[in-house]
């Protein structure tokens, strides 16, 4: 079981933000399920509870902890509480993201650009700066980014979450190359088309859906599990000798004659 057995989660803690529902749920479920102390962060406690007491009942470990991650005061929180509750943090995935703004890129208001870089970006930026001297200190961990197929092939209407799922992919690379004289090494997953809430525009309509497919060599969305395996590979030593990665999943979709709303 050489191999195998570097999959082992067991042991580990990771924090998962925007793990209330969709891609960060799944992605939360794969590392309890291979043995991972999981931290469900999200908003709302309500929700974060609900998920993290939905893995108790499976038999995993799992705490809920409120956090929006555009307030530092409350990521200081998320990794204060995760520390006193858990000891440690070696798993860091940010997945929390958001898109205010849907429109032409001249039209674009500086209110919606700071909310998209602030959630999307800066506390990614942030939040590992907070987890990396408990990461240092306990030998090393994993630093995992949610960007999108958007940060590498810019759609129309969409430039201020393209322009911050693009700068996560640096932030990765320049993290991996400074911090891997730790140890903490820093990855980056691109998804493509993923069936989630942020996409419902595009799948809760029909003839846009069907052009998304005829646009993907796989000819389907993703489903958010299917995100979770490669998390699960990152946050383990599987991946130990990887760092500074760009990693996308999207069903062949840059391969493809490429879709674009607009």
């Amino acid at each position: 079981m050489r191999i195998k057995n570097l999959f082992n989660l067991e042991g580990k803690v990771a924090i998962v933000t925007g793990a209330s529902k969709g891609i960060g749920e799944s992605i939360a479920r794969g590392l309890a399920e291979f043995g991972a102390k999981v931290v469900v962060a999200s908003r709302k406690q309500e929700a974060v509870d609900k998920v993290a007491e939905s893995f108790k009942t499976d038999g995993l470990e799992a705490t809920g902890i409120a956090c929006h991650v555009g307030h530092q005061d409350q990521l200081e929180n998320l990794v204060n509480k995760t520390i006193e509750t858990y000891g440690k943090v070696d798993i860091l995935v940010n997945n929390a993201a958001t898109n205010p703004y849907f429109g032409p890129l001249e039209y674009l208001t500086e209110e919606a650009f700071q909310k998209t870089m602030d959630i999307n970006l800066k506390a990614a930026v942030f939040l590992s700066n907070l987890v990396r001297p408990n990461m240092a200190t306990n030998g090393g961990g994993s630093i995992i980014h949610i960007s999108s197929i958007e940060g590498i092939h810019a759609s129309m209407f969409f430039s201020a979450y393209n322009m911050s799922k693009a700068a996560l992919i640096m932030l990765t690379k320049s993290q991996a190359a400074e911090w891997g004289r730790d140890n903490i090494r820093a990855n980056v997953i691109c998804p493509g088309f993923v069936k989630t809430k942020l996409s419902q525009a595009l799948w809760g309509n029909e003839d846009l859906l069907k052009q998304a497919e005829k646009s993907i060599p796989l000819s389907r969305m993703a489903d958010p599990d299917e995100m979770a395996g490669l998390a699960v590979f990152l946050a383990s030593n599987a991946s130990s000798y990887c760092t500074g990665s760009t990693i996308v999943n999207d069903g062949g979709l840059l391969n493809g004659p490429l879709f674009s709303i607009g």
